[in-house]
């Protein structure tokens, strides 16, 4: 009984680690507006060593369209301009000598459409491993069964799975939900 309920709590914390990826996943999609978060996997080259953008300077919104980035040092602003030019963000940094601006465009009804797709995408990942991660714990219950577990104790254990596994999919419909939401705004 012991080893059923270390099974379901496993299950609840990998299914909320799904959940969580997904989530992060989310955020890299870009949805018209701009948010410091949008920059989190450039890095620059800063004192030899590959440096992640939001620990050299600081990035801020000062509108819904626009990213202030401010470094602590001058000298690295060129470096930040550039990694943001090679990003696969397709964004254009702004070079005023004190901080890099980046205005971001709003998006055509199209590309809109192509990140609800990527978002579904997504979600979809995300489902996939909570059913993933459903299957395994299930070959758990099925090998306890083997072992000596009754056969309702294990029916029970499978329903409590199966609850789980709808609360975490129902999650991730949601965050899908909102992520869509945001993206489709105007």
């Amino acid at each position: 009984m012991d080893e059923i309920q270390k099974q379901l709590d496993k299950s609840d914390q990998l299914m909320q680690k799904a959940c969580t990826h997904t989530q992060i996943e989310f955020s890299k999609i870009r949805a018209g507006r701009a948010m410091p978060d949008m920059l989190d996997g450039i890095s620059i080259l800063y004192y030899n060593a590959m440096t992640p953008l939001n620990q050299v300077a600081a990035i801020t919104t000062p509108d819904a369209r626009t990213l202030v980035i401010k470094p602590w040092e001058r000298k690295c602003i060129q470096e930040i301009e550039k990694a943001i030019v090679n990003s696969k963000l397709g964004l254009n940094p702004q070079n005023d000598g004190e901080v890099v601006r980046i205005i971001v465009p709003p998006l055509t009804e199209e590309r809109r459409k192509d990140l609800v797709k990527q978002a579904k995408n997504e979600a979809e990942k995300g489902k996939i491993s909570i059913r993933n991660i459903r299957k395994d714990i299930k070959e758990t219950f099925k090998h306890l069964q083997k072992d000596g577990a009754s056969e309702d104790t294990i029916k029970r254990a499978e329903e409590k799975l199966q609850n789980l596994t709808d609360k975490h999919i129902h999650n991730i419909d949601n965050l899908l939900t909102h992520k869509e939401a945001e993206i489709l705004e105007v």
